[in-house]
């Protein structure tokens, strides 16, 4: 099963996961809020978009073992040597989820040896579906209407350059990167939508220098670097890699086409 015909797969399974987040989120019973044990929320909606997801999955022609926010963890001991996983975020953006601002995602990628080749994110509130397989471009669709993105072209030292915050962080180290740069323009979004505007030319970076995991950037970052921007690791100077023995991130910095 090629990988263009399985994104179609993942982005159907994608409109139905979000269909099941909408139904939650304009229910007149409200959203009920759990927490985890890291004390960050947990609605019905990430529950319910989770199970049609890793449903969805399942029964595609090929068949990989699907790692989500979502799933009990499995041991790096028996997921080391996966050549193909899923990454899974049902929900990203919770919080902006239970804030009502429609900054949300459902985000799935495809893992092939610790690169992400495949992302499909899918923002329900927004009906907006963005897609990318590795080496054929970066997509969007939106009201039927599909096209192909791609991420502005710039230099670190342009002035007025676009730079993506959290709403929820700006801390130390994020306000000394807007300190070294030309005049910046802060741009605030929700969820991996932060990694779409890049790929769209609606900004040039996001500075993440602070903590996230694996299934936060997986599917977006795909998609950014098929629009020709990149995700790198604020140490190491590489891309970020996938199914690591920790789950969580490193610090990052989200390009554009930097030239």
């Amino acid at each position: 099963m090629s990988h263009t015909k399985i994104v179609e797969a993942v982005k159907k399974i994608a409109l139905d996961a979000g269909a099941a987040i909408m139904e939650i989120y304009r229910s007149s019973e409200g959203i009920e809020i759990d927490r985890k044990a890291d004390d960050s929320p947990l609605t019905q909606a990430d529950k319910a978009a989770n199970d049609i997801i890793c449903a969805g999955l399942e029964k595609l022609e090929v068949v990989y073992p699907i790692i989500s926010e979502e799933n009990k963890m499995l041991s790096y001991e028996e997921r080391k040597d996966y050549e193909y996983c899923w990454l899974v975020d049902p929900l990203d953006g919770t919080k902006e989820f239970i804030k009502r601002n429609g900054e949300f995602t459902v985000n799935i990628a495809l893992i092939h040896n610790g690169a992400p080749v495949m992302g499909v994110v899918y923002a329900p509130d927004l009906e907006e579906m963005y897609w990318a397989v590795k080496g054929q471009g970066a997509w969007k669709e939106k009201a039927g209407n599909i096209q192909k993105i791609n991420a502005a072209n710039f230099k670190m030292a342009d002035s007025g350059l676009r730079v993506v915050c959290s709403r929820s962080h700006l801390n130390e180290d994020t306000q000394n990167f807007l300190d070294n740069l030309n005049e910046p323009q802060t741009v605030a979004k929700g969820s991996s939508l932060k990694f779409l505007i890049l790929a769209e030319s609606s900004a040039e970076l996001y500075p993440r220098l602070a903590p996230t995991m694996e299934w936060d950037t997986g599917a977006a970052q795909a998609i950014l670097e098929e629009a020709g921007g990149s995700v790198i690791n604020n140490e190491t100077g590489k891309p970020l890699s996938y199914n690591k023995e920790n789950l969580l991130n490193p610090y990052f910095i989200a390009y554009g086409a930097k030239v």
